[in-house]
Formats: C-alpha cells, structure tokens, sequence
C-alpha cells in the first residue's frame, strides 16, 4: 500500500519502479506522438492529414480524413500523456485504442513477418502496463488528487472504454 505522505513524512526510496516506469512512458509515448504528428502535420516525413485520410478511405473507414483527424490527435495527445505521467490510465487507454484499429486494419493472419503485427501488439502490451500500473513515482498524475495514488480500476475501467470506442470506430468500417 502505498505511504501517505505529507509535510513531516520521509519520502520512500526510489524504487525500481520509479525508473523503469518512467523509461516505459518515454518511449512509448514519443513514439505515439510522432505517429500523431506525422498523421496530423506530415511531421517527421509522415503523409499528413490528407495522405493519411486517402489511407483511412481505402481501409474503409467513412470520412477518412476526418478519422486521420481523430486518430492523428488520439496518438499525439494520447503519447504526450504518457511522456508527462499525464493521466496516465487514459492516456494509454487512448494509445490501446488507436492500435486495437491498426492492428484490425493491418491483420493479415499472423503476428509475425511483413504483415505481421508484432510491433502494435507490443505497443499495446506497453499501454496496458502502463495504464495498470500507473505512470511511476516521476509524474505529473502524482499533483492530481484522483490519480495520486494509482488504483489498478482507473487503469481497468479506461481500458473498457478503449475497447468500446475501438469497436465503435471499427463497426464503422464498410
């Protein structure tokens, strides 16, 4: 159980947690958020919002350009999240979702390979940790007085809504 602290209370050592958490978040996190960026802005030699919504018409989704929008700032914003600690649970709620739809669009039949989705499917394994074990000690959810002290159903309840609005997003699908 985590201590409470307060103005007399010593600070617990820094854990292992407190490192590696924070490592996790970074990666992962910038890594969304160049996806976004590429998606939104053509940022870092990405296909920006009208490319990226070619691609989304031609994977079946109405308004592609529309959905680029929607995906563009869920990855940006979602992965800024993560890099900050930033409520963290729905941050990576969000990164789950957006992959959840890459890695339907991208399925081929196998995890491995050219068409593989191997990759989605350890981004996603990140964000779930992440939103299951909260940000670490080095966040700023810990100045937030809901997610101060991280519960494991803030992570599990917006993971549900992740799965939920995937699933909306994919039964939009022609």
């Amino acid at each position: 159980m985590a201590a409470i602290l307060s103005p007399t209370t010593r600070h617990p050592a820094t854990t292992s947690y407190d490192i590696g958490l924070p490592v996790l978040r970074l990666v992962l996190g910038a890594i969304m958020a160049v996806h976004g960026t590429q998606k939104l802005f053509g940022w870092f030699d990405g296909p920006g919002l009208k490319g990226t919504g070619i691609f989304f018409a031609r994977a079946g989704y109405p308004a592609g350009e529309t959905m680029a929008a929607v995906a563009g700032l869920t990855e940006t914003l979602g992965g800024l999240g993560l890099v900050l600690g930033l409520f963290t649970p729905l941050a990576a709620a969000a990164v789950v979702g957006v992959m959840i739809n890459a890695i339907a669009v991208k399925w081929a039949g196998s995890v491995f390979g050219p068409e593989g989705v191997e990759f989605e499917s350890l981004i996603v394994a990140g964000a779930v940790t992440l939103a299951l074990t909260g940000p670490g000690r080095f966040a700023l959810d810990r100045f937030l007085p809901v997610l101060r002290d991280h519960r494991a159903g803030h992570g599990l309840a917006a993971l549900v809504l992740a799965v939920v609005l995937a699933a909306v997003a994919l039964l939009l699908r022609d």
